[in-house]
């Protein structure tokens, strides 16, 4: 478990081809005597196990795999060296919960329809997958590229997000613009309260 609240901006180091996996190379704040084998990263949205770690050069970094599930329905597939990548860290007990409850299991890909900037913040539009969207809500919560965010509004598919100059700076925002997608996943507890209607006929 995540809360979208991201703790470092790493980079793509390596990508090595293993088959129908990657196996991603990541540039991190993290020390690696923090990292333990098979701990769970969120790495822009997608929950991924770290597999190997170490320092080199002065630089720490965490390595990856993705499978071709997590390649086929998130931008993953599309990472190349030199990527920023929104790391967060597992979820320990005790922590300060300052998002919502993420999962690190992505939904679909989001569509930015359009960035507006003004006094250092920026709006976006952003489609939503149709299948996905009866789960946006005006005032809910949504996890876009691993960031718990607030939605603005919603209108058909099409919703709007406000970033604040720090999320901008903090985060790979700042690079986001119109035409790109992004790994979403919405609300954990709007899924489970559909399913309950659903069920109920």
């Amino acid at each position: 478990m995540f809360t979208g609240l991201v703790s470092d901006v790493g980079r793509v180091l390596s990508i090595e081809d293993r088959g129908e996996l990657k196996r991603i190379r990541i540039e991190t704040a993290y020390d690696p005597a923090t990292i333990a084998m098979g701990a769970s990263i969120a790495c822009s949205g997608p929950c991924l196990t770290a597999v190997d770690f170490g320092t080199r050069e002065g630089r720490h970094w965490f390595e990856v795999d993705a499978a071709a599930e997590t390649l086929a329905r998130t931008t993953v597939g599309r990472w190349q060296v030199g990527s920023r990548i929104n790391l967060e860290r597992s979820l320990t007990l005790g922590a300060e919960l300052g998002g919502h409850i993420v999962t690190g299991h992505v939904d679909g890909l989001g569509h930015i329809v359009e960035r507006r900037d003004f006094d250092g913040m920026a709006h976006f539009d952003i489609r939503a997958p149709h299948d996905l969207a009866k789960f946006i809500a005006e005032k809910g919560s949504i996890s876009l590229d691993g960031t718990s965010l607030t939605v603005n509004s919603v209108k058909g598919d099409v919703f709007s997000i406000l970033l604040i100059p720090h999320t901008l700076a903090v985060t790979t925002w700042g690079e986001r613009k119109t035409g790109d997608d992004l790994n979403l996943e919405v609300d954990l507890m709007a899924r489970y309260a559909a399913r309950l209607l659903e069920a109920k006929g």
